[in-house]
């Protein structure tokens, strides 16, 4: 079973943050120094102590739950997911870890399975396809 925090803690949002850290099955250093680089703890709101406790919780609660079969794409099941990103109820927020989300799945030069199904979820749960598929200001 997954603990809950608060809707829009920052709690909340730094687990959306490392679902997306764990779902190609491994946290690499690219991603951890991506972490630090945009210091996406004080983004969220939280100590970089803080952030990397909901990381542990995050990997905790997988191994306790029967969540964790590294074998499929996603870490959670969907339920899950929709759980997850019902915490998440803030329209700015959403956008927020929408993109830092991105940012992070595309930080080792490629988005793996795991981490496209989830940024999928986030724009399917939090209605915001509109902000994914606006086209960029360059032309």
């Amino acid at each position: 079973m997954m603990r809950s925090y608060p809707v829009n803690s920052p709690q909340a949002a730094a687990r959306i943050v490392a679902l997306t850290v764990f779902a190609d099955g491994d946290i690499g250093d690219a991603e951890i120094a991506w972490l630090d680089r945009l210091v996406v703890h004080e983004q969220l709101g939280l100590t970089r102590h803080e952030l990397q406790a909901v990381l542990d919780t995050f990997c905790e609660d997988l191994l306790s739950s029967d969540q964790l079969k590294w074998a499929d794409a996603c870490p959670v099941d969907e339920r899950t997911l929709a759980d997850l990103m019902g915490e998440i109820q803030d329209p700015a927020l959403r956008l927020k870890l929408l993109r830092l989300c991105v940012e992070l799945a595309e930080v080792d030069a490629r988005v793996h399975e795991g981490e496209s199904m989830v940024l999928v979820a986030a724009v399917e749960h939090w209605g915001l396809h509109r902000e994914m598929f606006r086209p960029s200001s360059r032309s």
